[in-house]
């Protein structure tokens, strides 16, 4: 998603009854004064923000349909499939038929009329509390695990989320965790929930204290919460992993034989390591699933836990490998000590540190199929946000294998 700046932008224009009307001249979105020179093409208002300036429009993003990247100077180039309420008044070129036609993987967010059906069962939903939304909605982002919207009401900004139909446990979750640090749930749906405000900045680049605090937030849910009393949601046993895993690998072209024998050792040993793990005494339990500082709102005094659609069952110590990727290694090997030493308190006479040490490989693997799995159930123009990271935790799985 990195790229230099200046992005290049076409819009393929359709009605929400899906009416195809044409494609747009291209514009340049280009960064904020003072921010990274990288794209993310999940995020929308810049992007709405140079269409108004530019074309004098303000549609809804649907989805990202074709990335053509950067080639010398010529600027990075992305077309997105966008919805308007009615034909606009400026030139539009035929072409692009292609990428404005039904896929079955697509979300429901990313069809014409879609985003107009989750923001009525908002308005509704809040209706019945008492609450009125009293301003436009916010088109913040889109892509194939989410949809994101942020909403004006007379109690305070409320936001809305879609997710998939494998994240639809997300409602349910929160909905279990409100004694918790999670966002307020003040509705639900089967794929979509309404979240109260948390006031405060995402931490992104969080020091070494803020992720002390983190790790304590998750722990104390994790070992406070039966997971008994949990909604359905995916079960990560290593076991239960195996054939997934030996899918991730016969699908990843891209593994040298070398790693794909490592890889291929660690899955054949995956009923012994379930065992190996068991003894180290910790109970499988809730697992985020994206743990990591942007996944953390708040402020000095209140932190609160975002985004658990990913969020499942098994080991407790699952979340460590992707959170420790985001750290500065000079401060990796002192997370992992206070990590461990949370759950010796927790749970005493368990032993963490080894559990980590099993935890390693198949925590890497873990990442590859959960990689794989978006890739089986998202459409193809979509694909492009996951297609290397596969590849990229097996080569790390071999790595950590053979260490």
């Amino acid at each position: 998603m990195a790229t230099e700046p200046g992005l290049s932008v076409r819009l393929v224009l359709v009605l929400p009854g899906g009416t195809p009307l044409g494609v747009t001249a291209p514009f340049t979105v280009a960064p904020d004064p003072g921010s990274e020179p990288e794209w993310d093409w999940r995020e929308v208002p810049a992007v709405l923000g140079a269409a108004g300036a530019t074309l004098g429009i303000t549609p809804t993003l649907l989805r990202l349909a074709r990335v053509t990247p950067r080639e010398g100077d010529r600027a990075e180039e992305v077309v997105y499939v966008a919805e308007v309420s009615e034909r606009p008044d400026l030139p539009l070129y035929d072409g692009e038929a292609s990428l404005i036609a039904d896929a079955p993987l697509r979300m429901a967010w990313a069809k014409p009329g879609g985003p107009d059906g989750y923001l009525l069962w908002a308005q509704a939903a809040l209706a019945a509390q008492g609450i009125a939304v009293t301003g436009e909605p916010e088109q913040i982002r889109t892509w194939n695990l989410s949809a994101l919207w942020r909403l004006a009401a007379d109690s305070g900004i409320v936001w809305l989320k879609a997710v998939p139909p494998f994240f639809s446990h997300e409602g349910a979750v929160l909905e279990r965790l409100q004694a918790y640090a999670v966002p307020r749930l003040l509705a639900r749906a089967d794929d979509a929930v309404l979240l109260a405000d948390v006031p405060g900045d995402d931490r992104y680049g969080a020091g070494p204290d803020t992720a002390r605090r983190m790790i304590d937030l998750l722990v104390g849910i994790q070992s406070s919460v039966d997971p008994a009393t949990l909604p359905p949601m995916p079960r990560w046993t290593p076991t239960s992993l195996a054939p997934m895993a030996e899918r991730t690998l016969a699908l990843a072209d891209d593994v040298d034989a070398d790693d794909r024998t490592a890889v291929a050792s660690l899955i054949a040993r995956l009923p012994r390591l379930e065992a190996d793990l068991a003894m180290c005494g910790l109970p499988d339990t809730l697992v985020h699933g994206d743990f990591h500082p942007g996944n953390l709102r708040g402020d000095d005094d209140h932190l609160v836990l975002l985004d658990w659609g990913d969020s499942g069952i098994g080991h407790p110590l699952l979340d460590h490998a992707a959170f420790m990727e985001r750290m500065p290694a000079a401060a990796a090997s002192r997370l992992t000590t206070h990590w461990t030493s949370a759950w010796r308190t927790a749970v005493p006479g368990s032993d963490p540190a080894r559990a980590l040490e099993l935890l390693a490989p198949y925590g890497a693997l873990r990442q590859a199929t959960l990689y794989r799995g978006f890739l089986d159930r998202i459409e193809a123009s979509e694909q492009i946000y996951h297609a290397a990271d596969p590849a990229s935790w097996l080569r790390r799985t071999a790595a950590l294998e053979r260490g």
